[in-house]
């Protein structure tokens, strides 16, 4: 993921704007706590912590970086894992082509490209686009684009009720088990950010039909 360039144009003394890099800094690590460990990982992990300026999320962090481990992690979220990380996992129903094109639709519109090979329905992508909103906004506001910084805000509430809503809450619960520190307390923190869930979709029912209209089912052999 590429990050706008704010170091030589933010002003140290904006409070909104510090408070947007730091929001941009927490959701980075929120989502960074969902990818698959490695070395690089930890060191990227532990310098966020060190931005994040929330203690509940260095919590986390530390966890992670003192405990985590690449088997645990497809432990819960590999295939088969009683965990899915994909949002795609959490409706009644689904078209799949029609949610991976919604999501295509948003990062194309912001310019989001994750720096991860994951789905793009994947709890760590869609929070790194969270993040890069952020950003995105603080960068619009350091130029001057109010417009521009008023979309990525109004984008970022809407991708959080209508996607990451849907997935945080249930993961939450399958998570809370686990016994994977890091995971948990990540887990816990983006169910609070994310909100409550959309409204359930449900298949339509065929009602029961008398008339000889062709609407009438039978099981077994025909």
């Amino acid at each position: 993921m590429t990050s706008p360039d704010l170091s030589r144009r933010s002003t140290p003394t904006d409070a909104p704007l510090r408070e947007l890099l730091h929001d941009a800094a927490r959701w980075r690590l929120l989502g960074r706590l969902f990818e698959c460990p490695s070395e690089s990982w930890r060191h990227d992990v532990a310098r966020l912590a060190a931005e994040a300026n929330d203690e509940e999320l260095r919590a986390a962090a530390h966890a992670a970086v003192a405990a985590a481990t690449e088997g645990a992690y497809h432990s819960v979220f590999g295939p088969g894992g009683p965990a899915p990380p994909r949002e795609a996992s959490y409706y009644d129903s689904l078209e799949l082509g029609s949610l991976m094109s919604e999501l295509a639709a948003y990062y194309d519109a912001f310019g989001y490209h994750p720096s991860i090979a994951e789905p793009p329905d994947h709890v760590a992508v869609e929070v790194g686009f969270i993040s890069y909103l952020r950003l995105k906004e603080a960068y619009a506001l350091v130029t001057g684009e109010v417009e521009h910084a008023e979309a990525a805000s109004q984008a970022a509430a809407r991708f959080c009720s209508d996607h990451l809503a849907r997935l945080a809450a249930p993961l939450a619960g399958l998570l809370s088990e686990s016994g994977i520190e890091h995971l948990v307390k990540a887990s816990q923190r983006l169910a609070a950010q994310a909100g409550a869930p959309p409204t359930r979709r449900w298949l339509p029912v065929l009602q029961e039909s008398t008339d000889d209209d062709g609407l009438d089912f039978c099981c077994g052999d025909l």
